[in-house]
């Protein structure tokens, strides 16, 4: 096998599983076998046992007892955790592009993305918002917004952490199923696009502090989302994408 196509079978490997196990395919727990993952993904096992490594350095999985692989099961604090810390890395990406100066050019690339977001919200009711237009966007500005940092090592740490989850600035959790949560939900997008345009004000101005302030801010808004979800409608809440590898 050539070099090049072990990577990519490793690639395709490491998405499929770690896709699999966010969707609940595999719950916590969950004893992977190289052999059998190998028949399924009809991938040899070297490159499985590869995307299995990874997927451990990623945290999805972990060493299980006598060798081999297991699912992770993640408690609800581990998850917010997760959150947190993105938003302490994001902050930190914010006020290293303010206090290194962005590329002005850069910066207005990043504005229209910031007006195709506002377009999402074509009237005033959850209903009347491109979710999925605003999420593809949403993934849009914050790896623009790392980028502007310059900084491997930040951008590292923050694609690991990012794969946990609900701690990709996506992973929207809305809540939106019980009385009060369509209204909240729309709030917590509304208070989302400000805080962006904030973030983006203060990277111009050379703000660090302002930037990363805001930035760690803006995590908690995700935080917020899933424990409302959580609270509210416990039993929809396990559709969500990764709800399976969370203990409560």
């Amino acid at each position: 096998m050539s070099e090049s196509k072990s990577v990519n079978l490793t690639k395709r490997a490491t998405y499929e599983l770690r896709q699999r196990i966010i969707h609940g395919g595999f719950p916590g727990g969950t004893r992977l076998y190289e052999v059998a993952l190998s028949e399924d993904l009809q991938i040899s096992r070297t490159p499985v046992r590869e995307a299995m490594s990874r997927l451990a350095e990623e945290g999805l999985l972990e060493r299980a007892p006598g060798g081999g692989f297991q699912v992770r099961s993640f408690t609800l604090s581990d998850v917010t955790d997760s959150i947190e810390l993105r938003g302490v890395l994001e902050g930190m990406a914010a006020r290293l592009a303010a206090e290194r100066g962005a590329d002005a050019a850069t910066l207005d690339e990043i504005g229209v993305i910031l007006d195709r977001l506002d377009a999402c919200f074509s009237g005033v009711s959850l209903d009347q918002v491109d979710f999925d237009r605003y999420a593809e966007l949403n993934g849009q500005f914050h790896e623009r917004l790392a980028d502007l940092c310059c900084s491997a090592v930040v951008l590292r740490e923050l694609e690991r952490v990012k794969s946990l989850p609900f701690a990709s600035p996506s992973a929207f959790v809305m809540g939106s199923g019980s009385e009060g949560g369509a209204d909240r939900a729309l709030r917590s997008l509304i208070v989302a696009q400000a805080q962006h345009r904030a973030l983006m004000q203060a990277i111009r101005r050379r703000e660090g502090a302002r930037a990363e302030a805001i930035a760690r801010e803006h995590a908690r808004i995700a935080r917020g989302n899933l424990e409302a979800a959580l609270v509210a409608d416990p039993d929809a809440s396990e559709a969500m994408p990764g709800m399976a590898l969370i203990v409560r």
